[in-house]
């Protein structure tokens, strides 16, 4: 990479920095107040996850068209206009009056949110590039950082209705997103003449997209599952249970603020492969040796080994030849995303027929496969000039 130390970049990095921001902090005021929807609408558990479902829809069927989208408008406008957007539907999701409505409410925040992503991390990648050395660990860090503060606000909140915390999230995001989108770049050759708005991966993204599957696998059953092994086989209090998220997200968190500083000085695919191997062993730990202490060790090894995973690869797809980064990011992301939304269905289906602990064992088998997908990160050999 080569620096282009201007002030424009300058502000174009802290730009989206607040729009990674931004994303993380809507979905955090929407997460803080799921318990309060399901009680408004008055919903089983099973209600529930059919209704949430609607966000894994949105957020599939999004995905196979963002990059058409950024190629026909470019990034810059597609991440201000989704952006807005998201912030939006926020309130609609509060004023749902029934599930139907609450369903397609989430399939519109879903897509919203996917199409987002994917701008911004297209986005990302040119500042990363104009900017001239690594700092797409810390776009993804303030990501993190924005769902702690909205889980935060969100509990602030907490004293007010839903559909009123909402409004006001949606008032300030839209006040910070109009900051934010004025110092956002245009990219050279971003846009394209004509083609299909709707693309799935291409073929050369397949293992990059592998190697997102396994990252996102791992987020997506400490997300759904690290909770539930606590109270279930640790036989923990709720309070207590909670550790098991607290301490993956803090070192994910933690992770991705380091990341950027091991990038600059280690090879890509040697961190993502000793990163694998640090998170596997993190879910074999409490697997093979449940306690709560083995459990908050593994759960933390989890966080810090995937931590900077997903960004490595989308820095990787975004400075592919031949594949403009929006297109390569979406197809990245489907897959991805894929492993983020299905993998945790699928390790309670293991679990029904075996046991949790050894659908977290099976979930390590499928992280440790980045041992041997994460070489796809090494950069080319240039083919030596004939003398």
């Amino acid at each position: 990479m080569t620096a282009i130390s201007t002030t424009s970049t300058r502000a174009a990095r802290w730009a989206v920095l607040a729009i990674f921001f931004i994303n993380g902090a809507i979905l955090a005021n929407w997460i803080a107040r799921i318990p309060d929807i399901q009680h408004k609408l008055d919903l089983s558990e099973g209600e529930l996850g059919i209704v949430l479902l609607g966000i894994s829809v949105g957020v599939l069927t999004a995905l196979t068209m963002a990059g058409g989208w950024v190629a026909k408008f470019g990034s810059k406008i597609v991440t201000a206009v989704t952006a807005i957007l998201l912030a939006l539907v926020l309130p609609l999701l509060g004023l749902a009056p029934n599930p139907v409505m609450l369903w397609g409410g989430l399939f519109l925040f879903g897509a919203f949110l996917s199409t987002m992503d994917v701008a911004m991390n297209a986005q990302a990648v040119e500042v990363e590039r104009r900017h001239g050395k690594p700092i797409m660990s810390l776009f993804h860090a303030f990501f993190s950082i924005g769902g702690f503060f909205g889980a935060l606000m969100g509990g602030a909140l907490a004293v007010y209705p839903p559909e009123v915390h909402f409004v006001i999230a949606t008032a300030v995001s839209i006040v910070l997103i109009l900051i934010s989108i004025r110092p956002l770049v245009d990219v050279e050759g971003e846009k394209e003449q004509g083609g299909s708005v709707f693309r799935l991966p291409q073929r050369a993204l397949w293992l990059l997209g592998a190697i997102a599957f396994a990252a996102a696998i791992g987020e997506g059953s400490m997300a759904d599952w690290s909770t539930v092994f606590l109270t279930n086989v640790v036989q923990t209090d709720t309070g207590t249970a909670a550790l098991g998220f607290a301490s993956f997200s803090l070192t994910m968190t933690i992770g991705r603020l380091l990341g950027d500083w091991l990038t600059s000085r280690f090879r890509a695919s040697l961190m993502v492969q000793l990163g694998g191997a640090l998170a596997a062993i993190g879910l074999l730990l409490p697997a093979l040796f449940p306690s709560l202490i083995t459990s908050l060790i593994g759960f933390g090894a989890v966080g810090a080994g995937v931590s900077f995973i997903i960004p490595l690869t989308f820095s990787k797809v975004g400075n592919m030849e031949g594949i403009s980064p929006s297109a390569g990011i979406a197809g990245v992301a489907t897959i991805g995303y894929t492993g983020f939304l299905a993998g945790p269905p699928i390790i309670g289906l293991i679990a029904e027929v075996t046991s949790l602990r050894v659908a977290l064992g099976v979930v390590a088998v499928v992280i440790g496969t980045l041992l041997f997908t994460g070489r796809a990160l090494e950069p080319k050999k240039k083919k030596r000039e004939s003398e």
